[in-house]
Parts: C-alpha cells; sequence; structure tokens
C-alpha cells in the first residue's frame, strides 16, 4: 500500500526526477573542521564573517529596506570586494567582530545576509536555501510522526530533533517540485486576507464610482485540498515552523543541471536559529 494513502495515485503522476550525476554529499564545499563553506567572489574565498563585514562596510545602507535577493546580495558583494581589496577586509573584520548586534541592527542584517550566502554556495554546481515556512510544514503534514499524532506542541518543545526528521521524512515523500508548490499554497491558505462579500468591479467600468477589489480565496489550490485536506493540521503545522525556528531544517538545492535536490541541515543562523521566510529566497 502506498505510504501516502489515497492520494498515492496523484503522485505517482508525477515524473520523479534523475538523481544527479555527481552525489550531492560529494558536492560540498565545507572543508574539514569549518561550519559554513567559503563565498567564492572576485577569485577569492570569503568566509561568513569576512562576507558580513565587507557588506556591512561598503552596502549596509543600500540592502536594508526592502528585502534584497539573494543574487542582488551576491551583487553587492562582489561590489564590495572590488572596492575594498582583500588586506582592507581583514581590517574591517576585525572592527566588525567587535560591533554590539543589540545597538546596530546593521550589524545584525549583514550577519543574517552572510548567512544567507553561505548557505546558497554550500554546494559546488548548485544553489541551495532553506526550506520556507510553507515548505517545512507541508513536509511536518506529509510525515510519518505527524501523521500518527505523534507530534504536539508538546513534543514540538521537547524533542526538536523528532520535529527535525519529520521534516525530512515529510519532504523526501514527494517530489521536491511538489513541495513547494504545496508550500506557496499553504503559505497563501494563511497568510493572504481573505475578502469576503464583495463584488468584483473593474475600475474601468462603467458608472464605476469605486475602486476595483479583487477577491481573494486561499487555500483553492486542487493539488493543495487532495494532499493536505485536513485545515486543522495545516494550521498547526505552518504555525509551529513560522514560530519555532529553533526546529533544525534541511536545504533546498536546485542543481545547475537541472532539477532539485534535499541538502543537508545546517547548523543555525545569527542567534542559534534556523531561517525560514515566507515566500522563498533563492
Amino acid at each position: 500500500m502506498n505510504s501516502l494513502g489515497p492520494i498515492g495515485a496523484l503522485y505517482a503522476r508525477v515524473a520523479v526526477p534523475a538523481a544527479p550525476a555527481v552525489p550531492l554529499v560529494r558536492r560540498e564545499r565545507r572543508r574539514d573542521g569549518e561550519e559554513f563553506p567559503t563565498v567564492p567572489v572576485a577569485g577569492l574565498e570569503l568566509d561568513v564573517n569576512e562576507v558580513a563585514a565587507a557588506l556591512f562596510e561598503a552596502a549596509a545602507d543600500e540592502l536594508a529596506v526592502p528585502v534584497p535577493s539573494t543574487d542582488t546580495l551576491y551583487a553587492a558583494l562582489q561590489a564590495a570586494v572590488t572596492e575594498l581589496g582583500r588586506a582592507r577586509i581583514a581590517e574591517v573584520r576585525e572592527t566588525f567582530e567587535g560591533l554590539p548586534s543589540d545597538e546596530f541592527h546593521e550589524v545584525v542584517d549583514c550577519r543574517r545576509f552572510a548567512y544567507r550566502l553561505a548557505l546558497s554556495f554550500w554546494y559546488a554546481g548548485a544553489r541551495s536555501r532553506p526550506l520556507t515556512v510553507g515548505e517545512a510544514a507541508v513536509a511536518l503534514y506529509l510525515s510519518p510522526a505527524h501523521r500518527h499524532h505523534q507530534t504536539d506542541a508538546l513534543t514540538a518543545r521537547r524533542a526538536p530533533l523528532l520535529v527535525s526528521r519529520a521534516i525530512r521524512q515529510g519532504a523526501a515523500l514527494v517530489p521536491l517540485e511538489t513541495l513547494v508548490r504545496l508550500g506557496r499554497a499553504m503559505t497563501d491558505e494563511f497568510t493572504t486576507p481573505v475578502t469576503r462579500g464583495v463584488t468584483q468591479v473593474s475600475p474601468d467600468a462603467p458608472g464605476s464610482s469605486q475602486p476595483g477589489v479583487t477577491a481573494v480565496t486561499p487555500g483553492r489550490d486542487w493539488l493543495c485540498r487532495q494532499a493536505l485536506p485536513d485545515r486543522r493540521r495545516r494550521r498547526f503545522c505552518f504555525d509551529l515552523m513560522r514560530a519555532d525556528t529553533h526546529q533544525p531544517s534541511p536545504l533546498l538545492v536546485r542543481l545547475d543541471g537541472g532539477g532539485h535536490v534535499l541538502g543537508a541541515t545546517p547548523p543555525p543562523g545569527p542567534g542559534g536559529t534556523w531561517t525560514r521566510t515566507l515566500r522563498a529566497e533563492w
């Protein structure tokens, strides 16, 4: 019997991506003894502290708002390295490491940005990012632990490794492209306001004196309805993954040759937490 029960046939119709030619473990860029891989930029290999210091020195003000994409961060880092050079980066790193995070929000931002870049370059020939809130919530919903009611608010607090294992198990049950789609649908469901009792009117309609209103009804993705039918359980999983950033979760890896695979679970970032954003940050 398919482990996904009545929706097994749904997933059987989705092509399983071919395994990467080079095993993912052999693509890892971390060297022995390193907590994070270096970030390759302009012929240099910078560690996370050097990346944060370079961004702080040359680009902190420009990166504050809005939240930049990872590509924007990397472009800013390239510009910073070109402007500063290796010797200057070494100097500003010493100063930067002594700056208190609770006094300078730019310090917090740059350390968080450096963490994102290190995760992005975790593997050679690929880019990677943390699972979003929705993707982790979908994985938890689909996991054997949650389907058997072994995960609740109490066990989540007492046994983070159980929840982390459940996330990885659930994510492995479906193609990752499907996980991404379901995660986006769940995020839309629980973050998009629902407009009720409003007639959608075009602002250009004859005789219209009010602006057009787009009625949004989240959670209507057909695959989401089939795969994740229990709304109460969806809500619990989503709220848990959004609120508890101390639960480890693996990386989603996008191979340069196409396709996605599930990566390693990285160490926590600044503040001892794992990043899970509402929207994918490539």
